[in-house]
């Protein structure tokens, strides 16, 4: 179908107007096409009654106008007072809005900051708790931990299926990069349990005070970051705290020292690693994903390893063994998943928190979280503790405050 010149110019009308319809007032004109639309309208019953008083006010312009605004000065005014008015309100309206919506942001923000911090300590110090039971009568940390791995495994795969937490997709090149932090993630997690096993509670903690010293000494060997004076001057009271709490500790014994030693060269290897090698923002996962895929490659890991290390011994024969020892298995049994299911909670919780704040308040808020889990463990074990030993502990917690703030007011240089 061939277009007529009719169609291609959109300027060009498509009735000719009567030659009586030029010589009208241009509001005349305007309203006639609007009163034959209403009298069509009326007729056919097509548009409704509000359209119809519409069509009715927009061919009466002037009806619009109140009758106090019928003289040019006066409907001046009133249009001008009214145009004042619109920009007033929308002049300060944003702003307002705009303020309270940041305030309340931030006042969120901190109540949930404050809520998860809360939940990570409460976390903590019930798993430090129920492990500590669940070691002290069943001594096979190497199971112990791998069924801990399996909680968590478990509750990640629930995490995924029910979409509270989007699935990765993982390539082979960030398996291969995630496979050392898993194995030192393993690591660190195993020699802890050992450790708590051997000794308090609240001397593990005392020792993964030191955890500063090795991450500073990593850094420097891998990472080629020279630490400030500061850094290195905040290292001596935590050495020092640490070496008067060992010498003065009832429970000491080497194999507790030295896997609580072990478990903080394996823990900062695991963050220098991450630093080293998950710098490519296409091969990074978030942090709660990076957090379940090492939890089910350590779970992956550990396990072979423990029926290796320790044999089988969840089996019903070995517990009901057990039991005719008197053990009580359904105690172990709740224990064992209460700690499970704490173990993973609040370290996912601690990776979350990680999301929200910068590292070295993570540090801060580690460091006092240590605290608060040193003193909930000597009141509920009931843990004797003489005056040098406490000296000890609150000397080595002071160093790390002392770390976290220089590691803030200080940047890193580079060798």
């Amino acid at each position: 179908m061939q277009s007529t010149p009719l169609a291609q110019s959109p300027s060009t009308p498509f009735l000719k107007p009567r030659s009586g319809d030029i010589l009208r007032s241009p509001s005349t004109r305007d309203a006639l096409p609007l009163k034959l639309l209403e009298r069509g309208a009326r007729n056919s019953g097509l548009l409704p009654l509000r359209t119809v008083s519409l069509l009715r006010s927009a061919s009466r312009p002037h009806a619009l106008v109140p009758a106090a605004a019928s003289s040019p000065s006066s409907s001046l005014l009133f249009l001008r007072r009214k145009d004042d008015g619109t920009k007033a309100r929308a002049a300060s309206a944003p702003g307002i809005a705009e303020d309270g919506a940041t305030k309340l942001g931030g006042v969120t923000r901190t109540l949930r900051l404050v809520v998860m911090f809360g939940t990570w300590y409460l976390l903590n110090i019930y798993f430090n708790i129920y492990n500590k039971q669940v070691l002290k009568v069943y001594p096979f940390p190497a199971t112990v931990t791998a069924f801990e791995f399996g909680c968590g495994t478990v509750i990640i795969l629930l995490m995924w299926a029910s979409r509270l937490h989007p699935f990765p997709k993982l390539t082979r090149s960030q398996l291969a990069l995630i496979l050392p932090l898993a194995v030192a993630h393993t690591m660190g997690n195993l020699l802890t349990n050992i450790s708590i096993g051997r000794v308090a509670v609240s001397f593990t903690h005392t020792i993964k005070a030191m955890e500063p010293f090795f991450t500073v000494v990593l850094a420097s060997l891998f990472l080629g970051e020279r630490p400030s004076f500061w850094v290195v001057s905040s290292l001596v009271p935590t050495a020092c705290g640490v070496a008067l709490a060992s010498f003065s500790e009832t429970s000491f014994n080497w194999i507790g020292f030295s896997s609580a030693m072990a478990s903080n060269l394996t823990n900062q290897s695991r963050n220098i690693f991450s630093k080293k090698f998950m710098v490519n923002k296409e091969e990074t996962l978030d942090n709660i994903n990076l957090f379940s895929v090492m939890t089910i490659m350590s779970f992956m890991f550990l396990a072979p390893t423990a029926i290796f290390m320790e044999g089988f011994k969840f089996t019903p024969s070995y517990l009901q063994s057990a039991a005719s020892q008197g053990l009580n298995i359904k105690e172990l049994c709740v224990r064992s998943l209460l700690a499970g299911f704490c173990f993973h909670s609040y370290q996912q919780v601690s990776y979350g928190i990680l999301e929200m704040v910068s590292p070295v308040t993570h540090s801060v808020g580690n460091c006092a979280k240590r605290v608060v889990v040193i003193i909930s463990s000597v009141i509920f074990f009931q843990t004797p503790i003489s005056p040098i030993n406490s000296l000890g502990t609150a000397l080595a917690l002071a160093g790390v405050f002392l770390y976290s703030n220089a590691k803030r007011m200080t940047p890193k240089l580079k060798v």
